[in-house]
Order: C-alpha cells, then sequence, then structure tokens
C-alpha cells in the first residue's frame, strides 16, 4: 500500500493507472514520430495525447476498473470494456477535431482507439487473472486470537494479492480461533521465523497486549530487518478504507496522524463544492425540470421533500429533496428506516431512488453551505440521538459537514439497522481522519460508478 495525500492506494493499482496512461499517449505519438512531423507538432500533440489519456482513465475509474476487489464476472468485465470503449469514441474524435493538427486526424484517432482497446483487453485480463502469476505480498499474523482470525479473513478476502504465510502465537494467548494447520512452530524466534518465510508484513492482531504478551525487542529486530510491523488498526485503515470500532481506541486516534480541519483544506473544499455543485447544477437542470413534472403528474402534493438533518457540529438543517413517497409515509410522526420493498414510495419514486436522482436537489443545500459534495450523510435528530448512545465515535462523523455523497456510500449498501449504521461509521471515521481533495475526487468517480451500475439504492 502507498498513501497519496492520506489515502492508502495499492501499488499494483497505481502500476494500472501509468500503464493505461503511457500506453495510449505511445500508441498517438507512435503515428506522429512515424508521419516524421516536425518537432512543434509532437510537442502539441503530445498535450493532447495526455489529455485524452486522462479523459481514458476518468471513463475506467468510474466503471471500476481500478477497483481492487471486485464479484464481477468475465461478462461483466466484457461489458464494462465495451460501455468504456463506447464512451471513448466520441471523446477522442471530439479532442482531435478541436485541435486540428497537420497530420492526419483520423489517424491519430484510430491509434488511440487501437491505445484504448489494448488497455481494456488488458485490463480485463488484469482483473480477472489469477493471483498466483503476480507479484506476491507476504504477511505474517502475530496472534492465534479472534482479532488474528479477522485479520486473516480480511487478507485473503480483500486482497488477492496477499499470502498469509501463517499466525504466530503470543505466549499469553489461552484460545486459538484460527485453524491448527496455519499456527507457525514456536521453536523459533519470531524474527528467525519471518525472516526464514520471507515475510514483508506482520500484523500485530492481539486483543491483550500487556503482561509480556508482545515480543517488542522480536518486533523491533524484525523491523530492522527491513519487515513492515503494524497494528491492527492501521491494518484494517489501509486493507479496506475503514476504522474499525472493534479494534481501535482513543489514543491511537489522539495520537494518530489524519483528523486535519485547517484553514486551508476548508477553505479549498468549499472552493471545490461551489465549483462542482454549479457545473452539477446547470448539467442535470434538464433532468430535474423532467422530474418535477413526473412527481406532480403521479401524485399530488408538493415536489420537493424537506427533512431536518443533523449537520456539522451538530447544528440542524433542512435537507432537499425531490420527493419520492407518499405524502403520509409518517403519518404517524414515528420516523422510519427506507426498506428494500418500502411500500410508501411512488413509482416515479422508485425510479429517481434508483439512479439518484432524488437527491439532485441537494446541490443547492452545497451552494448555501449546510452540505459539501463529499462527506457523511446527514441523519435525522432522532436516529442520531439513538446511534451517539449506541454507537462509540458516533459524533465524530459531525466534525465535518455532512456531503451529497461518501466514503460510506461507494464502500457500503444501504443500512437500515443498528449493525449498518456501526460499520458504515467505520468508513465515515476513514473519511473523517484522512480526507483531502484528493480522496473527494476519488469518490465522485466511484460514486458515478454506483449511480450507474444502481448499487445500494432505496
Amino acid at each position: 500500500m502507498i498513501k497519496i495525500f492520506n489515502h492508502y492506494l495499492h501499488r499494483r493499482t497505481l502500476q494500472q493507472i501509468f500503464f493505461d496512461l503511457g500506453l495510449v499517449i505511445i500508441a498517438v505519438m507512435a503515428v506522429v514520430i512515424w508521419k516524421g512531423e516536425d518537432l512543434t507538432a509532437v510537442v502539441s500533440l503530445l498535450g493532447h495525447a495526455s489529455l485524452l489519456s486522462l479523459g481514458m482513465l476518468v471513463i475506467n475509474s468510474t466503471l471500476g476498473f481500478y477497483q481492487r476487489i471486485h464479484n464481477r464476472s468475465l461478462n461483466q468485465s466484457r461489458a464494462r470494456a465495451a460501455l468504456s470503449l463506447l464512451l471513448a469514441v466520441p471523446l477522442t474524435y471530439t479532442m482531435f477535431s478541436l485541435f486540428p493538427q497537420s497530420t492526419n486526424r483520423e489517424t491519430l484517432a484510430m491509434a488511440a482507439m487501437v491505445g484504448f482497446a489494448i488497455v481494456l483487453l488488458h485490463r480485463v485480463y488484469v482483473v480477472h487473472s489469477m493471483p498466483q502469476s503476480m507479484m506476491r505480498h507476504r504477511v505474517l499474523v502475530f496472534g492465534t486470537g479472534p482479532r488474528a482470525a479477522l485479520v486473516g479473513k480480511t487478507l485473503k478476502n480483500e486482497d488477492p494479492h496477499v499470502d498469509v504465510v501463517g499466525y504466530y502465537a503470543s505466549p499469553n494467548e489461552a484460545e486459538s480461533e484460527v485453524s491448527a494447520w496455519g499456527i507457525l512452530s514456536k521453536h523459533k524466534s519470531l524474527t528467525d521465523t519471518a525472516l526464514e518465510l520471507e515475510v514483508d508484513e506482520i500484523v500485530v492482531a492481539l486483543v491483550e497486549r500487556r503482561g509480556g504478551s508482545m515480543p517488542l525487542r522480536e518486533l523491533l529486530d524484525c523491523k530492522l530487518h527491513g519487515v513492515r510491523v503494524v497494528d491492527v488498526a492501521t491494518h484494517f485503515e489501509k486493507t479496506k478504507g475503514q476504522i474499525r470500532l472493534d479494534s481501535v481506541n482513543a489514543g491511537w486516534l489522539i495520537f494518530g496522524d489524519g483528523f486535519s480541519q485547517g484553514g486551508l483544506r476548508t477553505a479549498v473544499k468549499r472552493l471545490f463544492d461551489i465549483a462542482s455543485a454549479l457545473v452539477l447544477i446547470v448539467l442535470t437542470l434538464p433532468i430535474m425540470l423532467v422530474t418535477m413534472l413526473l412527481v406532480v403528474l403521479e401524485s399530488p402534493g408538493p415536489v420537493f421533500y424537506r427533512q431536518e438533518r443533523v449537520g456539522f457540529n451538530g447544528r440542524l438543517f433542512n435537507v432537499i429533496k425531490f420527493r419520492s413517497m407518499r405524502t403520509d409515509a409518517e403519518k404517524d410522526g414515528t420516523p422510519r428506516w427506507a426498506a428494500a420493498q418500502d411500500d410508501r414510495v411512488t413509482k416515479v419514486g422508485k425510479f429517481i431512488r434508483k439512479v439518484r436522482i432524488d437527491e439532485l436537489p441537494q446541490l443547492f443545500c452545497v451552494l448555501n453551505g449546510d452540505m459539501s459534495m463529499v462527506g457523511p450523510r446527514p441523519e435525522r435528530p432522532y436516529f442520531v440521538d439513538q446511534l451517539t448512545r449506541q454507537i462509540p465515535y458516533y459524533a465524530v462523523r459531525q466534525s465535518v459537514k455532512p456531503g451529497v455523497t461518501g466514503w460510506a456510500q461507494v464502500r457500503y449498501h444501504y443500512g437500515s439497522t443498528l449493525e449498518d449504521s456501526a460499520e458504515k461509521l467505520q468508513y465515515d471515521l476513514y473519511y473523517v481522519k484522512n480526507h483531502s481533495l484528493f480522496l473527494d475526487i476519488v469518490i465522485l468517480f466511484e460514486t458515478v460508478g454506483v449511480v450507474l451500475m444502481a448499487k445500494g439504492s432505496r
């Protein structure tokens, strides 16, 4: 894992991105050089090819080609590749028509499309190739208890490029919750075991660290020999993009890095919010007008639905959505979570909720400063009071402005239970700790993919 602007990215993801960027540029520049163009044309087209590569990167990111973990079939990946190529055609021809050169534009466009096709073929192959054919990352888990079992399960499920070489038991662990075959012999020291197995990383996953459970000298020796040593909280932060409530403590949150709320970051985020909200309002205005008409035609009542939510620092504000339920949805006055097959939802409402059109009026909440483009989703006061009492650190999510979309929304399905709220909070805590403009852009790209695939809507 590599940390870029406080956000963890897998090393292989960066390799894929640079490969894709470079291949399209090389394909276009090869044609220019083959045609014998002068230096001025070469330099000019290099900029155009770079912009074209970035456009292709945005398309592929939106369609989820750079996600490490996926459950897509080969046919689904092929369908996404075909859609990506379809979107790339108008982008390519528009790019070269806006910047005419002496070289034949048709030839350049065809070269770019060949580059795109090779990128997509390679991307589908990479996603579905066997991990054994790739560079492996060898991990030793220190511990055999419940946390160690959870770490091993997470590594096997979340990162196909990791080999869990085994579990090294702490001297004070009474019970084991991992398979006996995975427990390493204690006849050798932790340092000798790590070096013999050529371990790249040790994850310390102990429930109890006191009373001599932690061989600090041996862990230090491992680190001095180039083996990375991380605690279980850091492991989940970099592997799953979440801060797990069952493995974190107040000291780790206080003394660790992150949770920066500087004035510069606040100013940059606000400028980004205003600019992106204005652009999206202009682009989606026809959709909003049609939606308003359909809502009015289907059922009597207001077009917009206003509801009190908890925002930044616990301040209350009214969130605005297109009305997707009947006007008597909560006639008994008791707030309820939306269900998977909620009979309160209208026919138009079912569609606009599926493709997230009902959320578009919240762009105006962004403009007036109540919300941000990216942040934890705002909840109703009734639920916030309940969740704050029942889930530790829940109030921390209110230290940033709520968002139209968020890290939890692109990483976890819609939640309607206490357990779902706790799971989503772990992603919200990651965002609050590591938020940056870079992470905001990543989330917006992934949001487009979530909307296109209609995932997690209710």
